[in-house]
């Protein structure tokens, strides 16, 4: 994203400190042991009862909690954040900090602050989302969020500092100034939290207290637009919820991980699609002759690389479920034409998952975009294994490249729904904000 941002630079990132709720490692079987990845990236039920057996702290209970109705689950949580408050395993930093965050597991690494972020409006061009949301997942996290008074998990947002072009994703390590400046006189501290998840990424967490520092973050920040990398659905929560409390509440701003992707590059990945109620000869059935189908006897793997290599010559969605591969791609233009809408970009138009819903779902498959007919998953192995265990469709994506995503946010068009997967994504359970605590 590029950082001139918005034209009035008092109009950019506003990140102030908050007293971070952290669990007591004392009180904890382990620190990973009490972690989960995102509330949507965990894969249910299989996924869900795993890290509840964990530990009986894990954070899955708050952000997944298990009830009969949607109300009782919201109640739930809102009970246990009680009771781990009360207990200690829960507790409130001492003063309000920034906390600067890595991620590190092989070679890759990442670095970026979290903060609680004054939230404003997509026309404000300060962050900007380039994807649909779902009614239904937002009112669900508006009403946890709401019954809690807690940001749970922060959501991922991205920014690109001066040293970088739109040319240079990998961008060279220019000194660093500003955020990046202080992250790295960070480093030299010792940090309050680390710990190393199943996944097998290495955490760790510093606190930044110092006024000179957080005023040199803070300064930095105000020049900068930020894209939402992960987290829409949250987002638009945080949206909701400002709309009904007076301003100037800590409802105002809501817990974001920002990383600078000129220095610390983002992964792009796809979301695949698990049609519920479609077996793949059905599916392949309703597409007859109106895109190019050619089955692939081969590993996962194989099938993916051959995807990769469709996918740069046309849209080309990889079809899974009846224990085999089947690739989808070269559409018959005039159907693309008709059905695909004619207003947005061009680069919108010819996106998979444009293609994917406006001509496959909506006009061949007419299937709706509901949660009773289609789920979203972002583990490649799972979708194959559910669509098989279901007798459903697996529809397998190519990623987006990152500077397609951030050019459209640019032009202020969104994607559709869950077109992206940027990571790696923050753990969730490191650090939590309360909105009644200070």
């Amino acid at each position: 994203m590029n950082t001139t941002g918005p034209q009035d630079e008092n109009r950019g990132l506003r990140l102030i400190p908050f007293r971070g709720l952290r669990y007591d490692p004392d009180r904890v079987g382990s620190l990973s042991a009490v972690t989960s990845p995102p509330y949507d990236v965990v894969i249910r039920p299989d996924g869900l009862h795993h890290l509840e057996s964990a530990d009986p702290y894990n954070i899955v209970r708050l952000i997944l909690p298990q009830a009969a109705t949607a109300d009782e689950r919201h109640r739930q949580a809102a009970r246990t954040l009680a009771e781990w408050l009360a207990e200690g395993i829960l507790a409130a930093d001492r003063e309000p900090a920034l906390y600067v965050y890595e991620q590190r597991r092989d070679g890759l690494l990442q670095r970026g602050v979290i903060g609680a972020l004054e939230l404003s409006a997509p026309a404000d061009g300060i962050v900007l989302p380039h994807e649909d949301v779902m009614p239904d997942v937002v009112e669900d996290r508006a009403a946890l969020m709401r019954t809690t008074a807690a940001n749970l998990e922060p959501l991922l947002l991205t920014y690109r500092s001066e040293n970088a072009t739109d040319t240079d994703a990998t961008a060279t390590r220019a000194p660093a100034t500003g955020t990046s400046a202080v992250i790295e006189r960070t480093l030299t501290r010792p940090p309050i939290l680390a710990t190393i998840t199943e996944d097998r990424f290495a955490h760790r967490l510093w606190s930044v207290t110092d006024p000179a520092d957080l005023a040199e973050i803070q300064a930095d920040l105000a020049r900068h637009q930020a894209l939402i990398a992960d987290g829409h659905h949250r987002w638009a929560t945080y949206l909701r919820l400002r709309a009904e409390h007076p301003a100037g509440s800590p409802w105002d701003f809501g817990l974001v991980l920002l990383i600078d992707t000129a220095r610390y590059p983002l992964q792009v990945r796809a979301i695949h699609r698990l049609l519920h109620r479609l077996p793949v000869a059905q599916a392949l059935g309703a597409i007859g002759d109106t895109f190019r189908v050619r089955r692939l006897d081969v590993p996962l793997a194989q099938a993916l690389t051959a995807l990769a290599a469709a996918a740069s010559a046309s849209n080309a969605f990889l079809l899974a479920g009846d224990g085999r591969f089947h690739l989808v791609d070269r559409p018959d233009e005039d159907l693309v034409a008709r059905t695909v809408p004619a207003g947005p970009p061009a680069a919108w138009r010819e996106l998979d998952a444009t293609v994917l819903h406006s001509t496959l779902l909506d006009h061949v498959w007419r299937i709706p975009d509901a949660p009773e007919h289609i789920a979203y998953l972002h583990d490649t192995e799972a979708a194959v294994t559910q669509a098989e265990r279901v007798g459903g469709t697996a529809v397998l994506m190519h990623p987006v490249r990152e500077e397609v995503v951030r050019d459209l946010a640019r032009q202020g068009v969104t994607m559709p729904r869950k077109s992206t997967s940027f990571g790696p994504k923050p753990a969730t359970g490191l650090v939590l904000r309360s909105l009644s605590r200070g």
